[in-house]
């Protein structure tokens, strides 16, 4: 078993007992995407785990990863998705980089963003790379932003 499946495995049994304490309902996913383990609880309707714009979903994904370390010695990159939430997000969040990058093209003037995630950082990042735009990071942990620049 990889290391990265043995960090699933660590994550999906730590989840399904948390799941169990709360009495709910869902199905365990694991895969192994690129570089990290990806845990997925899927088929209940699970909203009080995802709260209010993924800040539930990010504080387990934390928590897991905290779990995987205790076991494992090593910092874990895992990622844990809640419903499809961190998959609905992911395409909306390239949407929303491929349109600041089109505004920014076209205005030729910088845009900072609302403070987001490092999970959405990293896409509208991705998104506006895509685009041939340049983009940064800026201040600090909760309210860290990215900036996209016009090229040149």
């Amino acid at each position: 078993m990889s290391s990265l499946e043995e960090e699933g495995e660590i994550a999906a049994d730590y989840i399904e007992g948390l799941l169990d304490i709360a009495d709910l309902d869902g199905d365990i996913d694991m895969d192994v995407e690129g570089d990290r383990a990806v845990v997925s609880v899927v088929g209940a309707t699970l909203d009080e785990l995802v709260g209010d714009d993924g800040e539930v979903l990010e504080a387990l994904q934390e928590l897991t990863r905290l779990a995987v370390h205790r076991k494992t010695g090593s910092r874990a990159r895992l990622m844990l998705d809640v419903g499809g939430f961190r998959s609905r997000r992911r395409a909306e969040l390239a949407e929303l980089g491929r349109s600041v990058a089109a505004e920014v093209s076209e205005s030729g003037e910088p845009k900072k963003l609302r403070a987001m995630s490092p999970f959405e950082r990293k896409i509208i990042h991705d998104a506006v790379a895509v685009a041939g735009l340049r983009s940064e990071s800026e201040g600090e942990e909760p309210n860290r932003r990215v900036v996209v620049f016009p090229a040149g």
